[in-house]
């Protein structure tokens, strides 16, 4: 019979072996960081500049060419968010100063605060899937309320609550709004972040001055109607990215207790297969359970540590079929472990309600 102080030891061991593997691939390559950020900026530049003239197209159907083009865009865009991603958890290059200047001008292209952004994203890999930290580094896309604590609400409160994480504000409208508007604000940052606070203010300088200057060449109104959405595209393409990596249905969520890092990694992130053009264009960011085991691996090294890594590929798999079916998953059963639909506690209420 197996004691409860060898399985210990083994679960000890296994963790161990698995942070091991992922060290080995955490140092960045120069050549493969300054050729990605060519692959991905080059392309962009010139994708903004068809659609600047995309927008002389005097046929009905001109601007229709102008939003297609910005869908390829938004694509690089959410490629150089990845980098700058990277830049945040000091994983893109070896010199600090590098991460911090290439982060800096990464944040202009995806209207995100560099410095802000980064404290805040290091609150959800401390904390993430953690149900007795959700006050702390998480937000409405890498969290989630129990069933027992929606059951608690009002009528009202959770039609609000449900309102606003509808997939069609949630996942489509809310995005734009959040890079476009909210980022704009550090409505959210402790007055104690200095830095942090700063950076918005310079981010926002950063990209005005960008405005003004592309205003001034090619006219104010057009660049609105190139960049907005190219940002709108880039938006919700991430967002999606983020919650689904984390909101499935056979996700992991436990009590702080009983919580630990390579647990979460393997259980609570999952491996996002996709087609390898969008694997691509998202930087491979759906190997996100090798990406939450070990934050310093750039993401041109995560495939090549899941497939040198047997043990990593019991991480849960989703694929486009899949996440899309995902995008409803909202609460977390403690009970059942796993996450339902809004519909299904709402019919479950109604079960237990009194008569």
């Amino acid at each position: 019979m197996t004691s409860i102080h060898s399985t210990d030891t083994g679960e000890r061991a296994r963790r161990a072996t698995l942070k091991a593997a992922a060290t080995a691939f955490q140092t960045p390559t120069l050549a493969a960081s300054l050729w990605q950020i060519v692959n991905s900026f080059v392309p962009l530049v010139a994708l903004v500049v068809a659609m600047f003239y995309s927008l002389a197209i005097e046929a009905w159907w001109g601007y229709g060419v102008t939003l297609a083009l910005a869908v390829l865009a938004g694509g690089f865009v959410v490629r150089i968010f990845i980098i700058q991603h990277d830049c945040g958890h000091g994983s893109f290059f070896r010199a600090p100063w590098a991460n911090e200047l290439t982060g800096l001008l990464c944040g202009v292209v995806t209207f995100t605060p560099f410095a802000n952004w980064r404290r805040q994203h290091a609150g959800h890999h401390a904390h993430w899937n953690n149900l007795d930290h959700r006050a702390s580094g998480a937000d409405i896309y890498s969290t989630c309320m129990t069933v027992d604590e929606y059951a608690a609400m009002t009528p009202s409160e959770r039609w609000r609550y449900r309102l606003i994480r509808h997939p069609l504000i949630y996942l489509l409208m809310l995005p734009p709004l959040v890079f476009l508007v909210i980022y704009r604000l550090p409505f959210d940052t402790p007055k104690a972040w200095r830095r942090e606070r700063l950076s918005v203010h310079l981010n926002n300088a950063m990209i005005l001055a960008a405005f003004v200057t592309l205003g001034l060449t090619v006219g104010f109104v057009n660049t609105l109607l190139v960049y907005v959405p190219i940002v709108a595209a880039a938006a919700i393409v991430g967002v999606f990215l983020f919650s689904i990596q984390h909101r499935f249905e056979d996700t992991y969520w436990v009590r702080g207790a009983d919580w630990n890092a390579v647990d979460a990694s393997m259980k609570g992130s999952s491996f996002f297969r996709l087609p390898r053009l969008l694997q691509w264009f998202t930087g491979n960011i759906g190997y996100h359970h090798v990406h939450h085991l070990n934050a310093r691996i750039p993401n041109y090294r995560l495939q090549a540590c899941h497939e040198a890594t047997p043990a990593m590929h019991a991480a849960p798999v989703l694929t486009l079929r899949k996440a899309f079916g995902n995008a409803r998953a909202a609460l977390w059963d403690e009970a059942r472990g796993r996450m339902i639909s809004f519909g299904a506690a709402e019919a479950a209420i109604l079960r237990t309600a009194p008569a």
